[in-house]
């Protein structure tokens, strides 16, 4: 398995992770499926020296990926991005999700990155313990800011300085 650069022909494998995340109401607060005419934009606010997204293929398929977004969009807060991980469903729990945040954590200094946060449910388990295994904190707690399906769901903010 390796870890690249996102190039735009990978946005429908992108995509196709992205939504088969959406029915299990863990990881995205969209509620119906994207296209990839709708990611375009998205895709194209990214770039490899400053706010990539990172693909893990495996035997050419890709298999999970990572984005960095700018946290808040306001310039004091350049050096701080929001990190999103995404992984294929049957590859879930291998290691995929690991390799990727810690390749944003290693990398994040030649990125000009000092702080990485994570948005996450609270009642996204999984998630919360990858990020806290790699030395994220809890740095705020948004209690019944979604809703999924009748649900209301809070929100956990974990960060992490990497200078």
């Amino acid at each position: 398995m390796k870890i690249r650069d996102a190039i735009e022909s990978d946005l429908p494998a992108i995509v196709q992770i992205y939504n088969a995340a959406i029915p299990g109401r863990m990881a995205t607060a969209d509620l119906k499926p994207v296209s990839v005419e709708s990611r375009l934009a998205w895709y194209k606010e990214h770039s490899p020296n400053s706010l990539p997204i990172w693909v893990m293929e495996s035997e050419q398929n890709i298999v999970g990926w990572l984005s960095f977004q700018l946290f808040y969009g306001r310039a004091a807060y350049q050096h701080t991005a929001e990190v999103s991980i995404y992984v294929a469903p049957d590859r879930q729990c291998c290691g995929i999700g690991q390799k990727l945040l810690q390749s944003a954590i290693v990398r994040s200094p030649e990125l000009r990155l000092k702080t990485l946060i994570g948005i996450i449910f609270a009642h996204n388990q999984p998630s919360v313990r990858l990020f806290e295994k790699f030395g994220f904190q809890q740095w705020g707690y948004l209690p019944q800011i979604a809703e999924l399906d009748g649900v209301e769901r809070d929100v956990i903010i974990l960060g992490l300085r990497c200078l």
